[in-house]
């Protein structure tokens, strides 16, 4: 057999090993499932702002943010300072990241964990759910047609996965909502200019509170408690924050100051 046959045939297998190992996590889940949209209800239910903390090693804009803690000690820092859930970038190129990550945190804390990635086929959402994460990112502005954005929502669903769908726009807002995404984030970083603006998220999320079912999160630039008692009176639940988390010389306090915000 020819080189170019043997990976061509490679490929297939592959993939068939990754959805049979996921769909075998599925039927073999014993332990109670992390339930990342429970964990995040759970503070707007206290008139809170749930936080959903952060391991970013390293971003495009900003370099090298971190690397002189281990990913143990950050996630177990963040659990302490009573983040209610984990985002762990897997991004290896841009970010610092691994899929290996998933695993690691998983084993040093007891929290929900989001994959943080850019997911835009089928095989990243076995992928994700084979590394052990709770839910995983889809982002509108990666798929010019939102068929197959709606068909990996609902591939996450039947594998037990939860989904954080993020948007920018009004635009990428409607597609979210046409497609009933139960947990949408607001990212107030521009894509094309990386500039941040702040009042994305509460434009936006006064938009959602016709959809009291749906699960907001704000995204990009917060640091300060003051912006997160902001969020919580837009009617925000959760909050995603790495950057400012990750610089702080106290993980836990700097983790603790948000969620008791």
């Amino acid at each position: 057999m020819s080189d170019e046959r043997a990976a061509a045939v490679a490929v297939p297998d592959v993939l068939a090993d990754l959805v049979g190992a996921a769909r075998l996590r599925v039927a073999e889940q014993t332990a109670p499932r992390r339930r990342f949209s429970a964990a995040l209800a759970a503070g707007s239910a206290e008139g809170r702002v749930s936080l959903i903390a952060e391991h970013k090693r390293a971003s495009p804009s900003a370099g090298v943010i971190r690397d002189d803690l281990s990913l143990a000690d950050v996630v177990c820092a963040y659990e302490r300072g009573g983040a209610a859930a984990l985002s762990i970038l897997t991004e290896p190129t841009r970010f610092g990241g691994r899929l290996a990550d998933i695993g690691s945190a998983r084993e040093a804390s007891g929290l929900p964990i989001l994959r943080k990635e850019f997911i835009v086929e089928p095989y990243q959402v076995y992928e994700s759910a084979v590394a052990g994460a709770d839910a995983i990112l889809l982002i509108v502005a990666a798929f010019g047609d939102p068929e197959p954005l709606g068909e990996l929502l609902a591939l996450a669903g039947s594998l037990g996965l939860e989904v954080l769908m993020e948007v920018h726009d009004r635009r990428e807002l409607t597609v979210a909502r046409d497609l009933r995404a139960p947990i949408i984030g607001i990212n107030n970083r521009n894509l094309r200019t990386l500039e941040v603006d702040l009042s994305t998220s509460l434009a936006l999320a006064a938009e959602l509170a016709a959809d009291p079912g749906v699960i907001v999160v704000a995204e990009s630039g917060f640091s300060a408690p003051a912006e997160i008692r902001a969020l919580a009176q837009a009617g925000v639940d959760a909050v995603l924050m790495g950057e400012a988390l990750m610089r702080a010389p106290d993980l836990e306090a700097a983790a603790r100051s948000i969620a008791a915000a």
